[in-house]
């Protein structure tokens, strides 16, 4: 959200993540994040995926608040939106898939040639990982669609 741009900047990125989400329904937001969470459980791709995923969020609510009034006037951060219940469980959900995405790129560095190892010590734990992932962004999906 630091990244400047200029307000004619702001109104093509406005338009433009308007567009994404015009008529996006609970299973639409719901697919969207599992989309990314799943991408950032990717051993070190996870943790890129995540920076972008941040900055491109950032600009978007950058952009938000350049261009709309209300936010502009009433000095409202778009940030407010991580203090929502959605956005605490998005933010959690994110967590977990970047924090396993550091674990496994480590442990590929650190253990080769060690299946049952893996499998016991890091496969099963992902797999655990990636079901409260998509069970947290799912109520969080209901949650956001009810309070938009």
């Amino acid at each position: 959200m630091l990244v400047k741009v200029n307000y004619s900047q702001a109104q093509i990125i406005k338009r433009q993540f308007e567009g994404e989400v015009k008529g996006i329904d609970q299973f639409g937001i719901f697919l969207n994040n599992v989309k990314v969470a799943v991408g950032m459980f990717i051993p070190g791709f996870g943790i890129v995926l995540g920076i972008f995923s941040a900055f491109s969020t950032g600009l978007a609510f950058n952009a938000i608040s350049q261009t709309s009034p209300s936010f502009v006037s009433n000095q409202i951060s778009p940030l407010i939106v991580f203090l929502t219940p959605f956005g605490i469980l998005e933010a959690i959900a994110y967590g977990i898939a970047i924090s396993r995405s550091g674990i496994l790129s480590f442990q590929l560095i650190k253990t080769k040639n060690k299946k049952k190892y893996w499998k016991e010590e890091y496969l099963i734990p992902t797999i655990i990982e990636l079901g409260i992932v998509i069970a947290i962004l799912f109520v969080g999906a209901i949650i956001e669609w009810q309070m938009v």
